[in-house]
C-alpha cells in the first residue's frame, strides 16, 4: 500500500495512520501507571474500583448520541476534533485534586471524551477506506503500535522521573492527540463524488436494522470483547498465583499485542475471503478454545501459543465487527451504529468483570471457562445470525 503521493504529500490514509497511533497514547500510559499512582495518593483498591467504573457507566450513556451527533455533522472530522481538542484540557485538573471525590469526578472528565473518539474514528476511517481503495487493516495497527510504545515509554519515565511524571506525561500524550487531530483528512467523499457502494440499500436509520441477525453479531462481538477486558484484569493475577514469575508475564501480554498489530498489518492480504460474519465466528471459536485450556494452569511454554491466538480473538473479531457494520449502513448513521456496538461492549465488559471477579476468588483458574462459555454462546450468536440472513458477496467484501 502506497501511503505517500508522487509529490511527497500526505495521502489521506497517511495523516489517517497518525492520528491512529495517537488515539490511544493516554490510555495506554493510563493502563500501565494510573493505579499506582492512586495508590499513592492513599486511595484504597473499592475506591480505584469505583473511579475505573464510573466513565464507564456514563460512556454507555452517552456515546450513542456522540456517535449521531458526529453523522449530523458536515465530515466526522469535526466531532474527532471536538472530543481530541477536550481531551487535551481536561487531564489539567489532575494537577489539583487530591482526595476520592475529586479524582472521581475529574477521571471522568478525562476519560470519557478520549474513550467516545474511538467508535467514531473507526466508522471514519473505514468508510474512507472503502472510498479510496486503502488499507484499514493497515492504518488501524497503528494505534496498537502506539500502545505499544507509550506502555514502554511510559514505564522508563516513570521510573527515572518518579510517580509526580505520571499526570504530565498524560497531559503530553492527550495534547499530542489533539495537535495529530488538526491534520485528518476529510472522511466523507467530496461533493459530486459518488462513493463506489458495496451493495445497495444500506441502512439510513439505525432501527432499519436493529432487527436480529444484524443485533445478535455486534452481541457476539460484545462477548468475545468481555472476554479480553477479562484477561486484562485478572490474568497476571491468576498467572503470577500459579507460579508464573513476573519477569515472565510481561512478555506474555506483550506478544499477544504483537500478534494483534501483525494481524492488522497483514490484514489485507488475509480479509475479503470471508464474510464479516464469518470473522467474528471464528473469533468465538478460538475464544472456546483459548480459555478453555487457559482454565487447567497449562505450562508457560503454552501460554505464550494461546497468547499468539489474540491474532484471531481480537483482531479478526474485531475486523468482523467493524466492516459488518460498515456493510450494512448508510454514513448516515455511521459512527451511530459503531457507538451503538461501542455501548454492547461497555456493558458486556462490566459484567463480565464482576462476575469474573467472584468466580477467580472462589474457583481460581477454573473461572477462565466462564470466558470460554461466553466464547461458545458468541459462536452460537453467529450461527442464528447467519440463519436468519445468509451472508452474501460484494464487489467489496462478502458480509
Amino acid at each position: 500500500m502506497v501511503l505517500f503521493g508522487q509529490t511527497l504529500r500526505f495521502t489521506p490514509e497517511l495523516r489517517a495512520s497518525i492520528y491512529h497511533f495517537t488515539v490511544f497514547l493516554s490510555a495506554g500510559a493510563s493502563v500501565v501507571y494510573f493505579g499506582i499512582w492512586l495508590t499513592g495518593k492513599g486511595i484504597s483498591p473499592d475506591e480505584i474500583g469505583m473511579i475505573n467504573a464510573l466513565p464507564v457507566l456514563i460512556l454507555m450513556g452517552i456515546n450513542f448520541f456522540i456517535g449521531r451527533l458526529a453523522d449530523k455533522a458536515d465530515d466526522w472530522r469535526q466531532m474527532i476534533i471536538i472530543l481530541s481538542l477536550i481531551a487535551s484540557l481536561t487531564p489539567l485538573a489532575l494537577f489539583f485534586v487530591n482526595d476520592f471525590w475529586g479524582i472521581l469526578l475529574v477521571w471522568a472528565l478525562v476519560t470519557v471524551p478520549a474513550a467516545s473518539i474511538s467508535p467514531v474514528v473507526d466508522a471514519a476511517t473505514v468508510r474512507l477506506t472503502q472510498r479510496t481503495g486503502g488499507d484499514f487493516g493497515f492504518i488501524r495497527a497503528w494505534g496498537t503500535v502506539g500502545v505499544v510504545f507509550v506502555t514502554i515509554i511510559t514505564g522508563v519515565l516513570t521510573a527515572w522521573l518518579g510517580a509526580w511524571f505520571f499526570v504530565p506525561l498524560l497531559v503530553i500524550l492527550s495534547a499530542i492527540r489533539a495537535l495529530a487531530s488538526l491534520q485528518l483528512p476529510r472522511f466523507r467523499a467530496p461533493a459530486g463524488e459518488t462513493p463506489a457502494l458495496e451493495h445497495a440499500p444500506r441502512a439510513g436509520r439505525l432501527k432499519e436494522v436493529l432487527k436480529a441477525w444484524f443485533v445478535l453479531p455486534l452481541v457476539a462481538f460484545a462477548l468475545i470483547n468481555a472476554t479480553h477486558a477479562i484477561l486484562g484484569a485478572f490474568a497476571a493475577v491468576v498467572w503470577k498465583d500459579h507460579g508464573i514469575s513476573e519477569q515472565m508475564i510481561g512478555p506474555l501480554i506483550g506478544v499477544a499485542t504483537a500478534a494483534e498489530a501483525t494481524m492488522m498489518f497483514l490484514w489485507r492480504r488475509i480479509g475479503g475471503r470471508v464474510s464479516a460474519r464469518q470473522m467474528i465466528l471464528a473469533a468465538a471459536l478460538v475464544v472456546v478454545v483459548r480459555w478453555a485450556i487457559m482454565a487447567f494452569n497449562p505450562p508457560v511454554e503454552v501460554l505464550f501459543i494461546l497468547q499468539l491466538s489474540h491474532a484471531v480473538t481480537y483482531a479478526m473479531g474485531y475486523f468482523g465487527m467493524v466492516l459488518f457494520i460498515a456493510n450494512w449502513t448508510s454514513d448516515d448513521i455511521a459512527a451511530e451504529a459503531q457507538s451503538f456496538s461501542f455501548v454492547l461492549q461497555q456493558a458486556m465488559a462490566v459484567v463480565g468483570l464482576l462476575a469474573f471477579g467472584w468466580l477467580t476468588a472462589s474457583f481460581g483458574a477454573y473461572a477462565f471457562l466462564l470466558a470460554s462459555l461466553l466464547g461458545a454462546i458468541a459462536a452460537a450468536c453467529l450461527v442464528l445470525s447467519l440463519w436468519l440472513k445468509p451472508a452474501r458477496p460484494t464487489n467489496l467484501s462478502p458480509v
